[in-house]
């Protein structure tokens, strides 16, 4: 039970920001800027702000976001609209998201519209009618210009208003073509990701463009799309599969993602062959899961979490109309080497 020292008000049971600010004889201006962690509470001595915040953890205090918002007519809230919950890409950029937004005492509402045009108009409504004052879209193609600050991560179209955070793609390429060549590979077979990926297109002229520049050919046989919407290593099984019952020899691949590579390696692996030693494979993303199959798979980083968390600055700097707006940012990717690579045997 908590003790209450004399003096302390409480409004229906709940410790108000004012009465802490009796209680520690300060302003009601004082304590909120340290507990909201505002820029004002930088000219507030340390020794004051550990004051507050020991004062408010044994009183127990609990900010009112509601009557915080009804009085400066914000909601402190951010929507997130993503290709689908819980899965590895989607995750590893909503925890930046989280991360950054709750240091700045912001909350985020997140949807998933699995592809589907009309829940994605739908849920965009949705959330502006819960008073969002800006939005994150993570694998999501944006047609229209929007009424509100957005950020797209993996955003590629040009829109008004929209900011796309975006991998060097040309890079990402370069890196796993010059990877495998430098092995000694030529015969390449690859995953292109869906139609409805926002990456997708991007991504696959890129890696045309860096097979022409390290003269690769690409054979259209060993060539496949992938289709459906499957977020587990099911999503490549099928496609490593039909790569060998077409019996065209190759001795690697680069596959649009993680899961699809992984899912491609089991379909290898049950064939009898063995990776890297028979056929090399390349991942795109460096998910979790990228380390801990067997072999651990070598894959093109993008940092995801720190996407998430530019998208939520940005976002919030839009809000707060503190910095100019960018159409683009670029992220650098990185290639992680691990066990699935290695110089090919003999075709």
């Amino acid at each position: 039970m908590t003790t209450f020292k004399p003096g302390l008000k409480k409004q229906k049971g709940v410790v108000t920001l004012k009465a802490v600010a009796e209680h520690l004889g300060l302003t009601p201006g004082t304590v909120s800027a340290v507990l909201n962690n505002s820029t004002a509470a930088r000219s507030i001595p340390e020794h004051t702000r550990k004051r507050i915040v020991a004062a408010a953890r044994e009183l127990k205090y609990r900010p009112n976001f509601l009557a915080r918002s009804l009085r400066v007519q914000r909601t402190f809230s951010i929507g997130v609209i993503t290709e689908e919950i819980g899965d590895e890409y989607g995750g590893m950029v909503v925890s930046g998201i989280e991360a950054y937004l709750s240091e700045r005492n912001f909350f985020f509402l997140a949807v998933a519209h699995r592809h589907n045009p009309k829940l994605l108009e739908t849920y965009a409504e949705m959330l502006i009618a819960r008073g969002i004052e800006g939005l994150i879209t993570i694998d999501t193609s944006i047609d229209a210009p929007p009424l509100l600050p957005t950020v797209a991560v993996a955003g590629h179209q040009k829109v008004e208003n929209v900011t796309n955070i975006v991998l060097d793609h040309e890079h990402a390429a370069e890196l796993a073509i010059r990877h495998l060549k430098e092995f000694g590979h030529t015969r390449i077979a690859f995953l292109r990701g869906q139609a409805a990926s926002s990456d997708s297109a991007t991504r696959w002229a890129a890696i045309e463009e860096a097979a022409r520049r390290f003269e690769i050919p690409i054979d259209p046989n060993l060539v496949l799309q992938i289709e459906g919407t499957d977020s587990t290593p099911e999503l490549g099984y099928p496609y490593g599969k039909a790569l060998l019952a077409r019996n065209i020899p190759f001795t690697a691949l680069f596959a649009y993602n993680d899961i699809s590579a992984v899912g491609a390696m089991r379909a290898f692996q049950e064939a009898g062959l063995r990776v890297p030693l028979d056929i090399s494979v390349v991942g795109f993303d460096d998910i979790g899961l990228a380390s801990f199959c067997l072999p651990p798979l070598t894959t093109i980083r993008q940092p995801l979490t720190k996407m998430g968390r530019i998208a939520a600055q940005t976002v919030l700097e839009r809000i707060e109309d503190s910095a100019p707006f960018v159409p683009e940012i670029a992220v650098e990717p990185e290639l992680v080497v691990r066990g699935s690579t290695a110089a090919p045997r003999s075709l």
